[in-house]
Order: C-alpha cells, then sequence, then structure tokens
C-alpha cells in the first residue's frame, strides 16, 4: 500500500496550481467566446482563478479532509472528489438547486431538457473538476517509504 503525505507549504502551493488550472480553463473558454483580446482574456484568466480557488477551499477543502484523515489519499480518490464536487456544483447550478429554488413558470415546459442539457455539461465540466483535483494532489502530496 502507498502511504502519501503532505505539509502546508505544499497544500498551500496546491491551492495556486489548481487556481492556475482553472484561469487557464476559464481563459480559453473566454478565447471561443470572444477571440484573443487580451484584457478580456487577463481578466477571465483572474476570475476563473478566484472562483477556481474559492470552490477548491468551499467544496473540495473538507471532502479532501475527510479524505485524507481516512487514509484516502491518492491520486485517484483526488480526481474522483474534484469531479463529484465539480459534478455536483455545476448540476446544482443549472437545476435551481437541484430543484429546491423556485424557478420561473416557462421552464415548466422544458424541464426535463433542462436537467439532460444540466447533467452533460456538468459531466464535461467534471472532467475538468477531476484534472485540477490531480494537480493539486500532485503538488500536495509525496510519497513516503
Amino acid at each position: 500500500m502507498r502511504t502519501y503525505e503532505a505539509s502546508l507549504d505544499r497544500a498551500g502551493l496546491a491551492l495556486g496550481a489548481g487556481g492556475l488550472v482553472g484561469g487557464a480553463f476559464a481563459a480559453a473558454l473566454v478565447s471561443i467566446g470572444s477571440g484573443l483580446a487580451p484584457l478580456e482574456l487577463l481578466v477571465g484568466f483572474v476570475i476563473g482563478m478566484l472562483i477556481t480557488t474559492m470552490a477548491a477551499v468551499a467544496i473540495g477543502g473538507p471532502v479532501w479532509l475527510l479524505c485524507h484523515a481516512l487514509g484516502w489519499r491518492g491520486p485517484g480518490m483526488a480526481v474522483t472528489v474534484g469531479a463529484l464536487a465539480g459534478f455536483a456544483l455545476f448540476l446544482g447550478g443549472q437545476t435551481y438547486g437541484f430543484g429546491l429554488f423556485d424557478m420561473p413558470v416557462s421552464d415548466t415546459q422544458t424541464l426535463l431538457f433542462r436537467w439532460m442539457s444540466a447533467v452533460a455539461t456538468s459531466l464535461i465540466l467534471a472532467l475538468v473538476a477531476g484534472v485540477i483535483g490531480w494537480t493539486m494532489w500532485r503538488v500536495a502530496y509525496r510519497r513516503v517509504r
């Protein structure tokens, strides 16, 4: 069995690395939507980096602390936590909080299509969140012999 350990400084660097990956993804999306305008790319990168970092702390952090305490510290678990957290975040955001919040009356006619679209786009974004989780794990953890 492989054992991994992290330190506080590497955890901070991992958070920064995850933010950089999220910022790069946001900048790539901005470039698709508005071309290669430098100011828009910079704003997209910075906002993507900040939102990714906040989401990693608020959503992935508590789940990862539990996994770390249970000894589930491998790269596969990091990808799984990232992907599941990203999937749940984006699915909830597109479905009015999983249907818990009021939605416009006009949306009741297309509710099935909203959910199908939300699941499809959330799966794509879960891949990105899994890459972010792996990147953060790679920076934070070292194998103990």
